[in-house]
């Protein structure tokens, strides 16, 4: 039905984030104390993907941009950046780009981003130079489990750092731990990092 003259404009929907799972303060996702988001969904199907349970895009929770960035802005100087994985947060662009400007207007939090695409791919997407914009550091690339490396925040070696900006250097980036465990305040047991499988594999330093 078409609205009538003098109708009040129906308001858009807000800007929502499909969210598989967060952690507010992690050591291994980056470098310093940062809170970590993995957003839900994934179609890029790289074999051996460390979280194959985040590739349908039907799981995780709706949450709007309004409300992850209230969360993390509550985080206050407990953190001094946040990192994004998954999934795949590129295929939430519009979503994510809304919440990164805010996180680099209005706080001072450094970005880092985890993408199965690779670098030639996200400069071509839309909006890229926006989104490039708002990220410190970005690690591009598909997993591919025959060139495993998982160090140095990337889990194989075709996979590509890009610091976009001068607030890490590569030796920052390399020096994060490769994985780590954390009791949530729910009792939950949580392991997380580059390479998880060190601490299944009881290899952890």
């Amino acid at each position: 039905m078409s609205a009538r003259k003098g109708d009040a404009p129906v308001p858009a929907p807000p800007v929502a984030l499909r969210l598989a799972g967060w952690l507010p303060a992690s050591r291994a996702n980056g470098p310093g104390v940062r809170a970590v988001l993995w957003l839900q969904g994934c179609t890029l199907g790289c074999e051996g993907c460390f979280n194959p349970e985040m590739r349908s895009p039907h799981g995780g929770e709706l949450l709007s941009v309004d409300a992850v960035f209230g969360h993390i802005l509550a985080l206050g100087d407990a953190i001094e950046g946040i990192s994004l994985s998954g999934g795949e947060p590129l295929q939430q662009l519009d979503a994510l780009l809304a919440l990164l400007r805010r996180v680099r207007q209005e706080t001072s939090l450094s970005v880092l981003v985890f993408t199965g695409y690779t670098w030639d791919e996200v400069q071509a997407m839309p909006d890229a130079t926006a989104l490039l914009q708002c990220v410190d550091v970005l690690i591009a690339g598909r997993y591919v489990a025959s060139q495993r490396v998982g160090l140095g925040m990337i889990g194989s070696a075709n996979q590509t750092v890009h610091l976009l900006t001068e607030r890490y250097t590569l030796d920052d980036v390399r020096s994060v731990p490769q994985a780590e465990v954390i009791i949530t305040e729910k009792g939950e047991l949580v392991v997380s990092g580059i390479d998880p499988l060190e601490m299944e594999r009881g290899n952890s330093t």
